[in-house]
């Protein structure tokens, strides 16, 4: 990124960082359930199971036919109960952000970006998402810092700040939000809504989930997008420079 000095003005930037993991192992396909039980898989074999000790675990079958992995450039094709269990998962970003406007550092006022991120799985116990800082605050320069955002114990429906702070927090939209940014009548975790940049809370040090998708979503995937803001006092005296906030968001197979 190309960064700019800017006398007696306050400037913040925001860098993402994505990581994506992706297991395989046991799928959560189904196909028998109840109330009581849900059966994951069916096969028609002679033998094999699960075996387990103390340093590994082995499942396997014994008599099925026409098993193993197929590919061709059109398609790919996992034959056989064991070989079908493979997860596949991708996440793609749009960028990184750049806060706007930038902030005079003598009268404050507020400041906010945006990045979208895009999961695509085909697992059918879905995938989740979630955001962590590297920092703690998260937003830094090599002249100060301003302080994570913190309403307590549940996100805060709007984001208040006193004149004599600096603050910055996020908050995520879409289809998978998890119900911790849902809110009713005011209060966040609530209720069967979200309404549009509302319910904020401050990053973590540690994976903060944001979003969880029940099922498989693919080829179209899910879409969340997340929304920065930096809100500085009319008295804060937040000295003047490029602060920058490094994230890392994951999407994990379920």
């Amino acid at each position: 990124m190309f960064y700019r000095s800017f006398r007696n003005s306050f400037f913040s930037a925001l860098v993402l960082t994505i990581v994506t993991l992706s297991l395989i192992g046991v799928g959560e396909a189904q196909v028998r359930s109840s109330s009581n039980y849900r059966i994951q898989s069916d096969s028609v074999n002679v033998g094999g199971g699960l075996a387990t000790s103390t340093s590994y675990g082995q499942e396997s079958t014994i008599g099925e036919v026409a098993t193993g992995p197929s590919d061709s450039s059109i398609y790919s094709l996992r034959a056989g109960y064991q070989q079908m269990q493979e997860v596949y998962l991708s996440l793609a970003v749009s960028g990184d952000v750049t806060m706007s406007p930038n902030l005079p550092g003598v009268t404050g006022g507020t400041s906010n970006g945006s990045s979208t991120f895009t999961v695509i799985t085909d697992s059918p116990a879905g995938y989740q998402l979630a955001i962590q800082t590297g920092n703690s605050p998260a937003m830094q320069s090599n002249v100060g810092t301003i302080a994570d955002y913190d309403p307590g114990a549940t996100p805060s429906f709007t984001f208040p700040i006193a004149s004599s702070e600096a603050r910055f927090g996020f908050t995520p939209e879409g289809v998978d939000v998890v119900q911790t940014f849902f809110n009713s009548a005011g209060l966040c975790g609530l209720g069967f809504e979200k309404t549009f940049q509302t319910c904020w809370d401050g990053l973590e040090t540690t994976p903060y989930t944001i979003a969880q998708g029940s099922g498989s979503n693919h080829p179209s995937g899910a879409t969340t997008t997340v929304y920065f803001r930096v809100r500085v006092g009319s008295s804060a005296g937040v000295i003047a420079g490029v602060y920058t906030a490094t994230t890392t968001v994951t999407a994990l197979p379920l």
